[in-house]
C-alpha cells in the first residue's frame, strides 16, 4: 500500500481596515470628552457674547445716537444757583429693546482746557426708541463760578460754541439680567448770540433836563438772541461810550432774554456836552445826527442778587448801537445842528 500525498491550498483574503471604524470606536470610547469640550465651547461663546460683544454693541449704539438741544432756560437766577430747564431730543438709527438708567451728566466747553463742568444735570431713564424727547428742569447750584461765567461769555460773543454732555450710566438689554456700564458722551454745537449783532433802538426821546432819576434819555431797544437759550437777567447797567469816550450809564430793567428779537425799555443819563459836540462833527452833522454809542456791561442785579456771571460776560465786549439823537432833538425840542467850521 502506497501512501498518496495530497496537497491542499488555502487562500485568505486580507482586506484593508477602514478608518471609519477606528473613528467610530474612538468616539464611542471618548464620547464624554467630546461632550465636555462642546459644553466648554458653548459656555465660552455665551460668556464672550454676554461680557464682550453685548457691551460693545450697547456702547456703539449709544455712541451713534444724536443729541439735539432744543432749548435751555436759566430762570430764578441768583448769585449761587438758578433753575435750569433743558429740552432735548435723542435720535438713534434703529429701535432697540434696551433701557438706559437715569444718570448724572456734566456739561462743559469742548474747546477749553481744562474741561471744567459748568453745570450738572440729572438725566431721566430712557428707552431704546428711535426718537426720545428728554426734558429736564432742576435746581442747579453753581459749583464753579469761573466755568459758568466762561460759558456765558463764550455763548454771548461767538457765533457758535461746542458743548459736551457726558456721564456714566448702565444699560439693560431685554432678556439679559446683567446691566452693562456705558458712557454717554455727546458734543453739541450751539448757536451763540454773536454779541447781540443787530441790536437797534427803534424809538427814543431826549431831554435837556434830567428826570427824578437823573435820566435824560429814554427809548426802546431791540436785542436779538440768536441762540436757543433763555436768560433771566434782571436789571442790567451798561457803561456808555461815544467816540471812544465814556459819556454815561444806560439801564435796561427786568430783562428776560428769549430766543428771537426782544424789546426792552432803556433809560440813561448821558453827558449833554459830549452829545452836542458830536452832533456838530462829520459825518453826524450830515446824516441827521445818527450817533454810534458803544455799550459795555457794568452790573447785573436780579431780585437783589448781584449776578457777576452775567455782568462779566456782558462786559467782555462792546456792542455798538446807532441812535438818531439828532432826529430826536429836532422832533422833541426843534433843535438842529450844523457842522463845525473846518469840518
Amino acid at each position: 500500500m502506497s501512501d498518496e500525498f495530497k496537497a491542499t491550498t488555502t487562500e485568505q483574503e486580507i482586506r484593508p481596515q477602514k478608518k471609519g471604524g477606528k473613528v467610530k470606536r474612538h468616539c464611542l470610547r471618548f464620547w464624554w470628552a467630546y461632550l465636555i469640550a462642546f459644553i466648554i465651547v458653548v459656555v465660552l461663546a455665551v460668556v464672550l457674547i454676554i461680557f464682550v460683544a453685548v457691551p460693545k454693541i450697547a456702547q456703539h449704539k449709544v455712541d451713534s445716537a444724536e443729541l439735539q438741544i432744543d432749548s435751555i432756560v436759566a430762570s430764578n437766577t441768583e448769585e449761587g444757583n438758578f433753575t435750569m430747564s433743558v429740552n432735548s431730543t435723542i435720535r438713534i438709527g434703529s429701535a432697540t429693546a434696551a433701557t438706559i438708567e437715569g444718570f448724572e451728566g456734566v456739561m462743559y466747553l469742548e474747546d477749553f482746557e481744562p474741561k471744567t463742568p459748568f453745570a450738572r444735570l440729572q438725566f431721566p431713564e430712557t428707552n431704546g426708541d428711535k426718537l426720545q424727547v428728554v426734558n429736564i428742569s432742576q435746581f442747579t447750584p453753581i459749583e464753579d463760578l469761573e466755568a459758568f461765567t466762561r460759558f456765558n461769555t463764550w455763548l454771548l460773543l461767538n457765533e457758535s460754541i461746542r458743548v459736551t454732555v457726558e456721564g456714566d450710566t448702565k444699560i439693560h438689554v431685554k432678556g439679559l439680567s446683567k446691566a452693562y456700564g456705558i458712557t454717554f458722551k455727546k458734543i453739541v454745537t450751539m448757536q451763540g448770540l454773536k454779541n447781540f449783532e443787530g441790536t437797534s433802538v427803534p424809538y427814543s426821546t431826549v431831554s435837556l433836563e434830567r428826570d427824578e432819576n437823573g435820566d435824560n434819555f429814554h427809548g426802546i431797544v431791540t436785542v436779538p438772541n440768536h441762540s436757543v437759550v433763555t436768560f433771566e437777567i434782571g436789571n442790567a447797567s451798561f457803561t456808555t461810550y461815544l467816540l471812544q469816550k465814556e459819556v454815561g450809564i444806560s439801564y435796561m430793567d427786568n430783562m428776560v432774554l428769549r430766543p428771537g428779537d426782544n424789546n426792552f425799555t432803556m433809560h440813561a443819563n448821558i453827558s449833554q456836552d459830549a452829545v452836542l459836540n458830536a452832533l456838530q462833527l462829520k459825518p453826524f452833522c450830515e446824516n441827521g445826527g445818527l450817533l454810534p454809542f458803544e455799550l459795555t456791561g457794568k452790573d447785573v442785579v436780579n431780585h437783589g442778587h448781584n449776578l457777576t456771571y452775567y455782568s462779566h460776560a456782558l462786559g467782555a465786549g462792546n456792542q455798538t448801537v446807532e441812535i438818531p439823537i439828532g432826529f430826536d432833538l429836532k422832533r422833541d425840542l426843534n433843535l438842529t445842528f450844523s457842522c463845525k467850521a473846518g469840518q
